[in-house]
């Protein structure tokens, strides 16, 4: 059987999770022009009254959330009722080998009312389930107490919901794949593992009462007890995960309040930000700010004695090479500048003697080699050390030569990339499964020669005449290319569709295998930004955006991924919200990333797909928490303070009214850019109605201009700048780029 790459695969998995209900380029390259029909005005822009509260209201029904420490090998999973989740296996979002329930006995299953972690740096999760007579709060949270080692844990609080004393048993269903019998129960109050019967699998704090064994499920009940109202009942329960002895969990088991208190610690003393970066957010932006770089750090593992970066605790338990660029991109922004760099020769080592790149995308996902290639190049900029870069020219090289075979292989054969001069026919991914004639591989190819080119350029190195002959090359096939492939679209306006014409699915007569435009775009909006392959008024440029517009349902674009009907690929809504803050499509940026974080649980998690409310043919897909998720959060959020646009660097892009409604200040300090660190302070003024800027950038290229809104909406008009010479352009003021300190206000009229 040919092996089917992981997002086709889950793209033929979604129905039936579904069906089942789960809870400067060089000056003398010349630009080859697309004669379009001009894209029509963009669909009217959002009202600022319409901007939606960051409230949640598109989360999930089902989801999962991460009890794990930073570099925890044991990726615990917490669900949305409570349930512990283990030993995941396969591609399905429910496929987990063994489950640990709580409920209580009786008649009436239970109502969950609420779920909520601690704090969003701190996974300890509170759930709560009711009854009509009682209410049983569950809180969850990994331990790791030396000598004792990693546990998961479960305190469980059960009280009356009325004045009068009533009788209550909490139960714990186990199911284990292979069966849990009858001998697995111990007389003092612990399960087994089956067919391991000195493994310790689970332990209470009270002896157990067997109900029921059904061959894969035990359920057995905790210790009955009176409830009084003013005097609740407690039951811990702990599930080891080294395999200890009950000897060795007996302290810990009778101190659950102890334990508690050691994790609580640990958390509210950990920090998401190092080395001197600080970001600060007003309300739920900071709230998501921590969340997503706790997600990030609970997911990532040591692996060959290097830290990976990793995506998931599931199906994406690894490295893929897209993703990992925006989560190392994200993790340099937090800071972390050592785990970043051992990343960074992570994504590396995949490199095959011929050159290329390749990891989970699989071999034909042929953008893995020039989105490393992207990414070598942001992070030497970022750390402003190229040392590394160097040290890789020869394998930079021999990349350059593996792409170089592939576009060449295809001159050689029948496919419409090959008569363009693209790169040979590949894997689109983002709800194109299978190797056809496309633009994907192609379009992020560019975005990677251009870096390298640019690079080289830029730090005077030898040896990169190749690589630009192909560059332009390249580039000037693909915009012949894209000239002849656009296509209308029943809105009225014209679009680049990912795949080529001559693909016979676009004429499928089954609608469920019929090409939609908006699928595998995501590749277009990345070499939109940060690509930087196109000009903002290409007409590829205005046709995604037109595109995406007219797709937006539930504040983002829908059915642009693997669940192309009823479906939502979440972070997708992030990539075209970078779209439109590079195009300067303000309100359209902050409606759509407020909406991508309102489709996050409310645990402050992604699934990667998931249906749109009323969907009746789509299901969940893909890891929870999907961390290019969340490193799209943290990039977006340090993006609408500060943009690099190429050689320019513009401030303030994605702040207007909405922002400063709540009049509290937005500060960075230390935030790499590839002009050095910059510092940056946005406040209110004390004795006035207005804004004041506080800017700051450290050593490093000088950028040609530094941007500023002349209108700051919410804050007035600009009133004045000290410490910089300053030029009028439009509506946009631009700073001298020798001025390293300045300050700017804004003062409504």
């Amino acid at each position: 059987m040919a092996k089917i790459a992981r997002r086709e695969f889950l793209g033929r998995a979604a129905l039936s999770a579904g069906a089942c209900g789960v809870s400067g380029l060089d000056a003398g390259v010349a630009r080859a022009q697309t004669r379009v029909e001009p894209a029509p005005q963009p669909v009217a822009t959002p009202a600022a009254d319409a901007v939606p509260a960051i409230d949640f209201r598109y989360a999930p029904l089902a989801w999962q959330t991460s009890l794990a420490f930073p570099d925890d090998h044991f990726k615990s999973l917490l669900g949305e009722r409570g349930e512990l989740r283990y030993g995941y296996s396969g591609w399905s979002v429910s496929q987990f080998s063994q489950w640990v329930r709580f409920g209580l006995a009786g008649m009436e299953p239970g109502t969950i009312v609420g779920q909520a972690l601690e704090a969003p740096g701190v996974p300890i999760v509170h759930t709560v389930l009711e009854v009509e007579a009682a209410r049983l709060e569950m809180t969850a949270f990994a331990s790791n107490r030396e000598g004792e080692g990693r546990v998961d844990n479960v305190l469980l609080e059960l009280r009356p919901r009325g004045k009068d004393p009533i009788a209550a048993t909490p139960v714990v269903g186990v199911s284990i794949d292979g069966g849990c019998r009858e001998e697995n129960i111990g007389r003092d109050g612990l399960v087994v593992q089956a067919g391991a019967p000195q493994a310790l699998y689970l332990v209470a704090d009270c002896r157990l009462g067997r109900f029921t064994c059904d061959g894969r499920e035990v359920s057995f009940g905790l210790e009955r007890r009176r409830l009084e109202p003013d005097r609740p009942a407690r039951y811990f329960v702990r599930v080891p995960q080294q395999g200890q002895s009950l000897e060795q969990l007996r302290d810990g088991l009778s101190a659950p309040s102890a334990l508690l208190e050691e994790t609580r610690r640990y958390w509210t003393g950990w920090q998401a930000l190092r080395g001197g970066v600080q970001m600060h957010y007003p309300g739920r932006q900071q709230e998501f700010l921590t969340a997503s770089a706790r997600n990030i750090l609970q997911a990532r593992e040591e692996k060959n004695a290097r830290l990976t970066f990793q995506v998931g605790a599931t199906c994406y338990r690894g490295l893929w090479i897209v993703d990992g660029h925006f989560i190392l991109e994200s993790a340099r922004y937090l800071g972390y500048d050592e785990e970043v760099q051992q990343g960074l020769v992570t994504t590396w080592s995949q490199q095959e003697a011929d050159g290329g790149l390749f990891a989970g995308g699989g071999r034909e996902h042929w953008k893995d080699t020039g989105i490393a290639l992207f990414t070598l190049v942001r992070q030497a900029e970022l750390s402003q050390d190229w040392r590394f870069f160097d040290e890789m020219r020869p394998q930079v090289l021999r990349a350059i030569r593996f792409l170089m075979a592939l576009r060449d292989r295809a001159r050689q054969g029948s496919s419409a990339n090959g008569r363009y001069g693209l790169l040979a026919p590949g894997f689109c991914d983002g709800g194109v499964g299978g190797v056809r004639s496309e633009f994907t591989n192609t379009l992020w190819v560019l975005a990677g020669l251009r870096a390298v080119v640019e690079a080289a350029t830029r730090q005077r190195l030898d040896g990169f005449d190749e690589a630009r002959r192909f560059h332009q090359e390249l580039r000037a096939a693909c915009f012949t290319a894209a000239r002849q492939e656009m296509r209308r679209h029943p809105g009225g306006f014209d679009y680049l569709p990912m795949v080529m014409k001559e693909d016979p699915d676009w004429d499928s007569q089954d609608d469920w295998n019929r090409h939609q435009p908006q699928v595998a775009q995501w590749a277009l909006s990345h070499a939109i930004y940060p690509g930087l392959v196109f000009e903002r008024d290409d007409p590829v440029v205005r046709g995604h955006v037109a595109l995406m517009q007219a797709v937006t349902r539930e504040d983002v674009p829908v059915e642009t991924g693997w669940t192309h009907l009823g479906g939502l690929w979440t972070y997708n809504a992030a990539f075209v919200a970078h779209v439109y803050l590079w195009a300067g499509l303000r309100d359209w940026a902050r409606r759509t990333f407020v909406g991508f974080l309102n489709h996050a649980s409310p645990l402050y998690a992604w699934r990667e797909e998931q249906p749109l409310r009323g969907a009746l043919v789509s299901g969940y897909v893909g890891d929870m928490p999907h961390n290019w998720a969340s490193a799209e959060c943290i990039l977006y959020l340090r993006h609408m303070l500060a943009l690099e646009d190429g050689s320019r660097l513009r401030l303030l892009g994605g702040v207007g009214a909405p922002e400063l409604a709540a009049g509290e200040p937005y500060r960075l300090t230390g935030s790499p850019t590839r002009f050095g660190r910059v510092d940056l302070s946005l406040e209110p003024l004390v004795r006035a109605a207005g804004w004041r800027l506080a800017f700051e950038r450290h050593d490093g290229p000088a950028p040609a201009s530094v941007e500023l809104p002349l209108v700051l909406e919410g804050a007035g008009r600009l009133s004045g700048v000290e410490g910089a010479g300053t030029r009028v352009e439009g509506d946009v003021l631009r700073v001298a780029p020798d001025a390293r300190r300045f300050a700017a206000t804004w003062k409504a009229s």
